[in-house]
């Protein structure tokens, strides 16, 4: 079956962001829940109050991790949301995407947990160690390799969207936005694989591979902002259009 051939793409004839959650989304969130709620720091109701003034220590590392699930959920549901795909190659990527995400998830639990004893002793008495000499460039690209997998399988959905952009019926600003939204996650992608790079070179100084990370927040608003700026060019060019002049 082609790529144009009927069944091989599920596209509705209005917007996508108009269509009902579809099962995929559904199961889709019922993973990203249960993904948050391994985050927790235990399921057990703490029977003194010693024990839960220690697990209100991890709160600042809990409300991080939390922070990057969600944001991670955000993508997707915005991937979804306007594209509205259910086709096998979308399916087994976004399964893809879904199991790295929950394998992903203790590894960034021990991180965090991690670094908020090591410089704050936020965890309890005897928190999470990070690996001394060259274990903590281990932890470090165990970390990566999460980033790069699932921003990595966010740019392979873009890039499939892009294929079926006439079936999606895509308009200029909705190409603008895919397009930068690609390069946010080529961004995402590229900071772990330097991560990676770093730890690997240099293990034991595995803190200069997770420094790298801090970059991501200036290069995201510089790609947020080059986004406006296209957007705002576009509707400007359009403007002779729609008065006639």
């Amino acid at each position: 079956m082609g790529p144009g051939a009927p069944g091989a793409c599920t596209i509705r004839s209005m917007p996508a962001r108009y269509h009902e959650v579809s099962r995929l989304e559904g199961f889709s969130d019922a993973v990203f829940a249960f993904a948050l709620t391994l985050l927790v720091v235990s399921l057990e109701v703490p029977s003194d109050f010693e024990r839960l003034t220690v697990q209100m220590r991890g709160f600042v590392g809990f409300a991080l991790m939390f922070a990057m699930v969600c944001w991670i959920w955000y993508e997707h549901n915005w991937f979804f949301r306007h594209t509205g795909l259910q086709d096998p190659w979308t399916v087994a990527l976004n399964s893809a995407l879904l199991f790295v995400v929950l394998f992903y998830v203790y590894p960034m639990k021990f991180l965090t947990a991690a670094l908020m004893w090591q410089f704050f002793r936020l965890g309890g008495p005897e928190g999470p160690r990070l690996p001394t000499e060259a274990g903590g460039g281990a932890v470090m690209v165990m970390y990566s390799a999460g980033v790069v997998m699932i921003f990595g399988v966010f740019l392979l959905l873009y890039r499939h969207a892009a294929g079926r952009r006439h079936e999606l019926g895509l308009t200029a600003d909705d190409a603008v936005r895919f397009a930068y939204a690609r390069r946010a996650h080529a961004i995402s992608m590229s900071l772990g694989l330097v991560s990676i790079g770093l730890a690997l070179a240099l293990p034991r100084q595995a803190w200069l591979a997770g420094l790298i990370y801090f970059f991501m927040g200036p290069l995201h608003a510089w790609n947020g902002y080059r986004q406006q700026r296209a957007l705002a060019a576009l509707a400007g060019a359009a403007v002779p259009d729609r008065t006639g002049n």
